[in-house]
């Protein structure tokens, strides 16, 4: 087994509040110099800006793996990760069906475009993804593993779109994979806290919207090699 530094939440372009820095070539170049072997494409309500990061990656040698946030309708985050691009796809599908047709304000919530490898941008998305989807989270979490993908709770110490902020509690039938502590919470002080999830599985990622942010903290991953069998048996181990 090998320790892989994994930064699963990072956001490009597209997500709102996300610098225009965040294309996918500077991302993954910032990541290797970070020296990652493994990051997450996680936009909010999108999967759009995730093939070009995932084709650079395999180019330069690090493993990207498709994801998404989801802000559900109890406006809890939550983190989707995917073994393929197929599989996000049909992913994307259900978010075109389940996203308010809300329009973004570029002014308030900043521009949000898809690129393509070299950058350029191919496309404004006009609907807001900042606003939550007309799926509850249990909902979501059942869609993301019928495609046999992973599922994690976002920032859950934080008060806003976290799931205890939100709820107030971790509905006791959701099947998440495991929970993600925000890089502002020490990760002891929180399961002093919630000793309830003391025995749960812990990520910490860096919400990357700004190249400065990614792997400001980050997740040691033991897995046999990077790729996705490896990364979802790490879950599981």
């Amino acid at each position: 087994m090998v320790f892989f530094k994994a930064d699963l939440h990072i956001h490009t372009c597209l997500s709102p509040c996300g610098s225009l820095e965040m294309s996918p070539w500077n991302i993954v170049q910032t990541a290797l110099e970070k020296g990652l072997d493994i990051i997450a494409i996680t936009d909010h309500n999108s999967t759009q800006n995730v093939r070009p990061c995932v084709e650079i990656g395999e180019k330069l040698g690090i493993f990207v793996i498709p994801g998404c946030e989801v802000n559900t309708q109890e406006e809890v985050h939550c983190l989707c990760y995917f073994p393929g691009l197929e599989a996000m796809e049909r992913f994307q599908q259900y978010l075109d069906e389940k996203i308010p047709d809300i329009k973004n304000e570029p002014a308030l919530f900043g521009y949000q475009v898809a690129v393509d490898r070299d950058d350029v941008i191919v496309y404004e998305e006009e609907r807001s993804l900042y606003t939550g989807i007309r799926d509850d989270i249990e909902s979501v979490q059942q869609k993301v593993h019928s495609l046999g993908g992973v599922f994690v709770p976002a920032h859950i110490d934080r008060m806003k779109n976290g799931i205890y902020g939100q709820l107030g509690f971790i509905p006791f039938d959701l099947q998440y994979d495991a929970l993600e502590i925000s890089r502002r919470m020490q990760p002891e002080d929180f399961l002093r806290q919630h000793p309830e999830i003391a025995s749960k599985k812990i990520l910490r990622s860096s919400d990357a919207h700004f190249l400065n942010h990614i792997a400001s903290v980050h997740t040691v991953l033991e897995m046999e090699r990077p790729d996705w069998e490896s990364f979802k048996k790490a879950f599981y181990g």
